[in-house]
Order: structure tokens, then C-alpha cells, then sequence
């Protein structure tokens, strides 16, 4: 947590509990700019607007990338508000024809095609606006694949085109009208720690896409390789060695054919987590059948991330010794708390039996690496209670 990030939640300290996602976006802009700044000449580095699709935090990292990777025609709108002519790329596994029809007007720079009747789709609203749209056809690769926390690949999943079906699918997109079949998708998981297997991953990745060239006759300009670079929630010291894994990329480019003008990446998560908390007040602390709690304003109907990916999210107690309330003021002092939210339900918990050395009420908790998958993902009207407040800083604000 920065400082400046401290000094806005201190200053919501008062009547209103404190309840509010806050974002560093200089400390966004120097990692993204870094990121970006590593890559090889050959690579594009596209931000995953599923991830965060905030206005500012677009704003911000619109000069920093090569543009943005949408997965619906809301996420394309919010692009195109934020940049009318940035590159976009439009993914998703469940594309409708009006919002195909929607991209190509909006001059989306190309589309990733998973199935065959989405080429079909593709092709017909093309041919009805007078349209070539470059494709990319997204494949299920058969694996296997290094351990991550999702796959989208390897196994049955609703992502991509089975690897057995790939040759019916290289016909249809090489003869259907209004299409030019770019290269191929290959994002196969999501929130891979390790750059090393990150780096076999992209190898295979090449490999793979030549023996595909060999196989049907074609020439693939572009590969995009995912995004799929993790967040490390358990030790925030220990995150993907970003600089190890760009020094190994351009070996790794050497098993891409010749021909591929451009390898894409899609990051969200890396590129916007550590940029962002969630702050919220503690409200009661309790025991119930030997365990404490922390109950706090908020919970899981505004961030979500915890719940559904079941970890305890990192977070700093930020203590407040102010205390002005005609009550008492209950502690917990060498405790191991789990923290849940004011949902009516048990599932509603941050973190699980996180050590203390003292937590009080009005004190409170700071969840980092916040930035990402927080507030997108969530419910936020269960139950009714009010949003949060969401803080936007720059030093030029």
C-alpha cells in the first residue's frame, strides 16, 4: 500500500464506515510502462478489459499498450469511449451476430473465432457490410499444460476449437466470403506463476503453429499467446518473475515461424491487480464455536475475487485509535480472524484464521492486489447495501 493510497482511506475515517476501492494509477502506469518497455520488437502487449474496465484506469493505460482485448459489446463500447480508433481485439466464447455486426462497424482490428458457426456468423455480417475482417481461430489445444489455476485448455471446456476439429475449421475460414484467417489463439490458462513454464508454454505455442503452417499450407502472421500471468495472493513477495521471463522470450520467438508478424499477449490481472485495494471498515468483532471474526462494511458482493477463487486475501490492519462512539470498543489481540462481510450468508468470507496482533473495531483492513477481478466479478446489489466509493489517483490530478 502506498502512501498516498493510506492518506485516501485515512481521510474517509468518520461517521460513514469506511467502505471504497482505491487505485494508484502512476504506480499502474510505471509497471505497465516497464512491462511493455521489456517486450520484444515482434510482441503486442493488449490490455484484457475483463479484468477492470474502469474509465480511468482505461485512460490511464491507453498510451502504455497496443490497444484492448474485449470479450463483449459493452466492454467494446466502453474502448471505444476511452479511444475511437485504438486497436481492439473482440474474444469470448459466446459472440451474438449483432454484436459481430457491432465490432466490424466499430473497426475492430480483428475478431477470435470459437467454433465453426461463429466463422459463419462472422462471415455473413461482413459480406452484408461490404467487410474483410481479418480472424484469428481460437483452438483447445490437447496439452498438457503447466499447473495454473484455471485452464481453458487441455480439457473439456467451452473455449476454442477442439485441436481435432481444426482442419474443417481452416477450410471454412479459408473459403468462407468477408474473412482472411490471420493465424490462430492460444490462450490455454490462467494465473501461471512460474515464467519458466510460461516460457515452455510459449514454445510449444510456436512449435505448434508451425507444424499447423506445414500441415494445411498456409502462413500465419499473427499468434496471440493469452494472457494467463498470475497474481501470487498467497506471498505478495513472491510474484512471476516478469524479468526472467522477457530476457527468455526472444529464444522462445525462435520457435514461431518466420512469418509471424506479431505475437499478441492479452493481459489484465498482472498488469492491473497490484494497482488497487479494497478498503473496509471493521464493524463487530465476535467468537462463535471457538473462531473470531472481523465483521467489516462490504464483503463479498463487492469483491468477490476471495470467495470465488477460495483464498484468503492479503490484507494490512490499518488501526484508527480514534473513537468517538458512547459504546464500547471490542478487540481482538493475538488472534487468528476470519473476515466476513454483512451478507446474509456463511459463504460471505475474505479471509480465512489470518493472524492479528490486534484488531479493533473502527480499525480498518486494507485487502491489497485489489486492482483486478474485485469489483467486475461481483453481485453488487445482494442484499441492497450501498457501493463503495471508487478513487481514482494520479499525481496530476
Amino acid at each position: 500500500m502506498t502512501d498516498r493510497i493510506e492518506k485516501i482511506v485515512r481521510d474517509r475515517v468518520g461517521e460513514e464506515p469506511v467502505c471504497l476501492f482505491a487505485y494508484d494509477l502512476d504506480r499502474l502506469a510505471e509497471h505497465v510502462r516497464a512491462v511493455v518497455d521489456s517486450l520484444p520488437a515482434r510482441c503486442r502487449m493488449f490490455y484484457a478489459m475483463k479484468a477492470n474496465s474502469a474509465d480511468p484506469l482505461l485512460r490511464a493505460l491507453a498510451p502504455l499498450v497496443a490497444g484492448f482485448e474485449v470479450a463483449s459489446g459493452g466492454e467494446l463500447d466502453k474502448a471505444r469511449a476511452v479511444d475511437a480508433e485504438a486497436p481492439v481485439i473482440f474474444g469470448g466464447p459466446a459472440k451474438t451476430l449483432a454484436e459481430i455486426e457491432r465490432a466490424l462497424r466499430r473497426d475492430v482490428t480483428r475478431l477470435h473465432a470459437e467454433s465453426a458457426l461463429e466463422l459463419h456468423r462472422i462471415s455473413e455480417a461482413a459480406t452484408r457490410l461490404g467487410r474483410t475482417v481479418e480472424v484469428l481461430l481460437r483452438v483447445n489445444l490437447a496439452g498438457p499444460f503447466p499447473s495454473a489455476t484455471l485452464a481453458m485448455a487441455g480439457r473439456p471446456t467451452q473455449f476454442g476449437i477442439s485441436e481435432q476439429d481444426l482442419p474443417a475449421a481452416v477450410a471454412a475460414a479459408r473459403s468462407l466470403p468477408g474473412l482472411r484467417l490471420t493465424g490462430f489463439h492460444l490462450h490455454s490458462l490462467s494465473n501461471n506463476l512460474s515464467a519458466e513454464a510460461h516460457l515452455e508454454l510459449l514454445a510449444h505455442y510456436g512449435r505448434t503453429v508451425a507444424g499447423w503452417e506445414r500441415e494445411f499450407g498456409l502462413r500465419c502472421e499473427v499468434v496471440n499467446v493469452g494472457g494467463g500471468i498470475g497474481v501470487n495472493y498467497a506471498d505478495l513477495d513472491a510474484q512471476f518473475d516478469w524479468a526472467s521471463f522477457s530476457r527468455g522470450l526472444p529464444a522462445v520467438l525462435d520457435e514461431f515461424p518466420a512469418g509471424v508478424r506479431e505475437v499478441d499477449f492479452e493481459c489484465g490481472r498482472y498488469l492491473v491487480a497490484a494497482c488497487g485495494v479494497y478498503a473496509a471498515e471493521v464493524l463487530d468483532v465476535k467468537r462463535n464455536h471457538g473462531v473470531d471474526y472481523a465483521l467489516v462494511r462490504g464483503g463479498t458482493h463487492q469483491f468477490r475475487l476471495p470467495s470465488s477463487w477460495q483464498h484468503s486475501h492479503p490484507f494490512t490492519v490499518l488501526e484508527v485509535d480514534e473513537w468517538t462512539a458512547p459504546v464500547p470498543r471490542p478487540e481482538l489481540r493475538e488472534a487468528s480472524v476470519t473476515v466476513v462481510g454483512e451478507l446474509c450468508t456463511p459463504k460471505d468470507v475474505l479471509a480465512r484464521e489470518v493472524p492479528v496482533e490486534r484488531l479493533r473495531v473502527g480499525d480498518v483492513l486494507v485487502f491489497h492486489h485489489a486492482g483486478a477481478y474485485g469489483w467486475e466479478i461481483s453481485h453488487h446489489d445482494f442484499l441492497s447495501h450501498p457501493h463503495p466509493e471508487h478513487v481514482f489517483h494520479a499525481d496530476a490530478s
